[in-house]
């Protein structure tokens, strides 16, 4: 009760983490709740990419494309464990973008964005090359390959909230703002763990409202603002299918609708395919990807793959809802991806609502929350800039290491297989060892749920990565979901409940302040 945070911050997605992180790194005192799991409400239901958004040129978003682009390589290096590049094969269609088009925003794409270590595109004879054997043959002769990134988006979210705790942030999951206040110039948040049911009052001089879709709510929760700008709810759904084709490039597809879906190699044996753009009306958490959406994911892919994709293939759905500031425009794709703060100061103290942002941009919002507070934060001016050169938690390599990482657990671990070091080393980075510690045998590593998952790693997430459930573990801070059974799932989920301490958090790890 005595303790005064400078920054309070609602929602626990990438932009909340994101600020979480650049403030306790400037010296800040901060506190976040999320009344799920992180990334449990948008940020872990992209469409997994770091990209500069070619189709966004289109609606002459030049400056959000220009910053997305820089920010890709900017995340890569940061973060090369869990951000790796991927190429593109956009296949030319007569009917659709002409080629000049085409050619001029890849032109764009490539200089406008300070790319360096990225390939640049190249134009692509489908005829012949290797990534025009799975298109319908005959009907696509030429494309281009453009590059972009692949996110994991959860465990993006995951590390810069790791992160922030370990520069002294407090980090509460499952713990819901029910009402918030003024008093003397000071934010009064009460809250309640949604598990225990214990209740608290946290005091902010500064409060973020990083809600995602559920940003209105929050400022309807007591915060006496009455919000100007209005949030758009975008529905995307994505499909999962076993593996379509045997190289490593993604697609991008044109649709006779004016969308694009995206067909993406996905966690070594599968295939991701989307997304949808329609607007949602409802509950954010009951989101799900519909039969109407999944039959035009398959027909989508069908006007260009030889090998249909039917309802029949799809092995996982999802769908997220994207909070998008509603600028007006007609059509759900239309609708504007840039990020809009809105300050203000009922009472005296500030309060910065976000609206819209994508995975790409994030630091970038975070930077520039925190400049538009700066005049109410004693320390947002030091070390400004410094989320762009200090890398997330296990990111401390090159970006060309990972292979070599792998062979060093292999080495140090014999008992590990290549595919379990491999994934290891693509989820944990050069914290992979911190989780395997001294084992000398597999065994060592305690129990084995399956898919290569066994306790040692779901103690490291428990205790490390603030995961309580199943869920949690197989489909945010893993896709492990996508190779273990409903059983292997339900004594995950056992073992978790009977093994877990609701009152311990996450510790600080070593070399994080307190």
């Amino acid at each position: 009760m005595d303790r005064i945070f400078d920054l309070a911050i609602i929602g626990g997605g990438v932009n909340g983490c994101g600020i979480a992180r650049d403030a306790a790194g400037r010296g800040n005192s901060v506190f976040l709740c999320e009344m799920n799991d992180l990334a449990s409400g948008t940020s872990s239901w992209s469409t997994k990419l770091v990209h500069g958004g070619l189709r966004y040129l289109e609606y002459y978003e030049f400056r959000l494309v220009r910053e997305a682009l820089i920010e890709r390589e900017i995340l890569w290096q940061i973060a090369p464990h869990i951000i790796r590049p991927l190429r593109f094969v956009l296949p030319h269609h007569a009917g659709l973008r002409p080629t000049w088009l085409l050619r001029l925003g890849l032109f764009l794409y490539d200089h406008i964005g300070g790319r360096h270590l990225l390939p640049a595109t190249r134009s692509v004879d489908l005829a012949h090359d290797v990534v025009g054997r799975p298109l319908i043959p005959g009907r696509y002769t030429k494309g281009f390959e453009y590059s972009d990134c692949f996110v994991d988006d959860a465990r993006l979210v995951a590390l810069n909230a790791r992160d922030a705790a370990d520069r002294g942030a407090e980090i509460r999951t499952r713990t819901r703002a029910t009402e918030i206040r003024q008093s003397d110039g000071i934010w009064q948040l009460n809250v309640e763990n949604t598990m225990t049911k214990q209740r608290s009052m946290i005091r902010a001089r500064v409060l973020v409202n990083a809600g995602g879709p559920w940003v209105e709510q929050v400022l309807n929760s007591g915060a006496g603002v009455n919000a100007r700008a209005k949030v758009r709810l975008v529905q995307g759904s994505h499909i999962v299918v076993k593996k379509l084709y045997e190289h490593d490039r993604a697609y991008m597809f044109q649709n006779a609708d004016g969308r694009i879906v995206f067909v993406i190699p996905y966690q070594d044996d599968f295939t991701l395919i989307g997304t949808t753009d329609r607007d949602y009306h409802g509950d954010p958490a009951e989101v799900r990807a519909t039969d109407e959406e999944i039959a035009y994911l398959c027909s989508s892919v069908g006007e260009y793959l030889a090998k249909p994709v039917t309802p029949d293939d799809v092995v996982w759905t999802y769908a997220g809802v994207r909070p998008l500031y509603d600028d007006g425009a007609s059509e759900a794709k239309a609708a504007t991806r840039d990020y809009v703060f809105e300050l203000d100061t009922p009472g005296g103290a500030p309060m910065l609502s976000i609206y819209g942002g994508k995975i790409t941009t994030y630091r970038r919002l975070a930077e520039e929350a925190l400049e538009r507070l700066s005049p109410y934060l004693q320390s947002t001016k030091a070390r400004e800039g410094w989320t762009g050169k200090s890398p997330l938690p296990g990111g401390d390599l090159d970006v060309s290491a990972l292979p070599a990482l792998t062979a060093e657990l292999q080495r140090n671990y014999p008992f590990l297989s290549l595919e379990h070091a491999s994934r290891l080393a693509h989820a944990y980075g050069t914290r992979a060892s911190k989780l395997l510690g001294t084992a000398k045998t597999l065994a060592d590593l305690g129990e084995s749920f399956g898919a290569t998952l066994t306790a040692a790693e779901v103690n490291y997430l428990m205790t490390s990565e603030w995961a309580v459930n199943a869920e949690d573990i197989v489909w945010r801070r893993s896709k492990l979901g996508l190779r273990m059974s409903k059983e292997e799932i339900a004594a995950l989920d056992g073992w978790i409940a009977a093994h877990r301490n609701p009152h311990v958090s996450p510790l600080l790890e070593a070399g994080g302040r307190t």
